[in-house]
């Protein structure tokens, strides 16, 4: 059974996912978290210590599952033949869009948290993005570079940037989708055709 400190804490966690991800987090007063989720700034304090704190709380849960799965396709991937840069591609995108919008509107809604502080205006906020992220992104970044021995590493780290961006966008929704197409409600052919266009832009997009 779930005390009453988990609960608060865990009440605080997921309101700050929904208004972060809604208004970003200069727009996100600890105010309007903690009124939403009937605590008060001493919780937000004896839980978390600062704003900023439970924002760097809620990136790492977010996230958790995400790099789990990442890293695991990664480590199998490395255990066999080089993998192809499709592969690794699809490695990558997969989890980032599936293993968040297959969990019905909670998963939509930490698509969008995670989508919008990956490219937060504030460079603070994009460096705590960075401390649950770039562990297992370098990685992949590494075995992209060694599988397109052609491009340099500067043009594979370009089209690896514009990547993170476009599946940051489609995971904040800041893409709509158009009628008929695939839209958050089928994960699957969204990330099936993102990484078919992922695929064709680094195989033909990266100059040397």
């Amino acid at each position: 059974m779930e005390t009453t400190v988990e609960t608060t804490r865990e009440r605080l966690l997921n309101v700050a996912e929904q208004r972060f991800g809604e208004g970003g987090y200069e727009g996100t007063s600890l105010r309007a978290i903690t009124v939403a989720a009937a605590a008060n700034i001493a919780a937000v304090n004896y839980h978390f210590g600062s704003k900023e704190a439970l924002l760097r709380a809620a990136v790492a849960r977010a996230m958790a599952p995400v790099n789990t799965e990442r890293r695991r396709r990664l480590d199998q991937l490395e255990a066999g033949a080089p993998p192809t840069p499709e592969a690794l591609i699809r490695a990558f995108v997969e989890p980032g869009l599936e293993l968040v919008l297959r969990r019905g509107e909670r998963g939509a809604l930490i698509a969008r948290f995670i989508g919008r502080i990956a490219f937060d205006p504030s460079r603070r906020i994009r460096e705590l993005y960075a401390v649950e992220s770039e562990p297992i992104e370098s990685r992949y970044l590494a075995a992209l570079q060694q599988a397109l021995p052609k491009a340099s590493p500067d043009a594979v780290a370009f089209g690896y940037m514009n990547m993170l961006g476009l599946l940051a966008l489609h995971q904040s929704q800041a893409l709509s989708p158009t009628p008929g197409a695939a839209g958050p409600e089928d994960p699957s052919k969204l990330a099936e055709n993102l990484v078919t266009f992922l695929v064709a832009a680094f195989d033909h997009g990266l100059s040397s």
